[in-house]
């Protein structure tokens, strides 16, 4: 961490009317920053920005956004630490929200049949016929807000409230990679074979993670997703 510029940022003061985000510890070498609020889009856009400024900061190793926070790795400790505590938050304060990639994914899917086996607990939970559940799934716009839990995973954002489906309780056990999935108000598609406690509610070939490709990762954080239907099975 550049501790110049921690200090020059020190001297901003904090705007009165916003909630600034939560800032924690993670061992001795990392911050997590929390947005604060509820979880928006606009949130993760302003989470994007600060990675990419962040990532250029003198003294950082590796910047890591998630679902409305980001991971700030350090080279090694920072020396001040309240110093790159302030610095993240006046940055925080004065980013303007990352505008998205212009970038489409569009990914076919293989709705229903044996590896979507939930979209029938999703009409259940819904109250909705299996085809009004396509068709929401399949007309929605995602935003990649962010890549985790395996390498390419995209967490999307952008689901139709009307389609909400909890996680399960308790997880299938060997769900396929490519298996088009709903957790919470998330959509997904697997990139590894494996358990997995989101509900399947269809399939794609689409490989979302290859290391013969020059980006192995299919997606990245800000990338607009579209579902199409390539057939629909009973």
């Amino acid at each position: 961490m550049d501790l110049t510029i921690a200090a020059e940022a020190d001297e901003a003061p904090p705007a009165p009317t916003e909630e600034l985000p939560k800032l924690s510890n993670i061992g001795t070498r990392a911050l997590i920053i929390e947005a604060p609020g509820a979880f928006d889009l606009l949130q993760q856009r302003r989470i994007l920005a600060l990675a990419d400024e962040v990532a250029a900061w003198p003294g950082v190793a590796e910047v890591v956004p998630g679902v409305t926070n980001l991971m700030v790795i350090f080279v090694e400790p920072p020396r001040d630490l309240q110093a790159c505590r302030r610095a993240l938050a006046e940055a925080w304060r004065r980013l303007p929200p990352k505008q998205l990639s212009s970038r489409v994914v569009e990914i076919p899917v293989i709705y229903g049949g044996e590896l979507g086996s939930d979209l029938a607990a999703v009409c259940a939970y819904s109250g909705l016929l299996r085809e009004e559940v396509i068709r929401i799934h399949s007309s929605g716009t995602y935003t990649v807000c962010c890549l985790g839990s395996s390498p390419g995973f995209g967490y999307l954002h952008g689901l139709d409230p009307r389609i909400f489906m909890p996680r399960k309780t308790v997880p299938s056990l060997r769900m396929l990679a490519g298996t088009v999935t709903i957790g919470g108000m998330q959509a997904g598609v697997s990139v590894s074979t494996g358990p997995n406690g989101w509900n399947a509610i269809g399939f794609t070939a689409v490989s979302m993670f290859d290391l013969a490709r020059d980006i192995p990762a299919l997606l990245a954080p800000g990338d607009i997703v579209r579902f199409t239907i390539e057939r629909v099975e009973p």
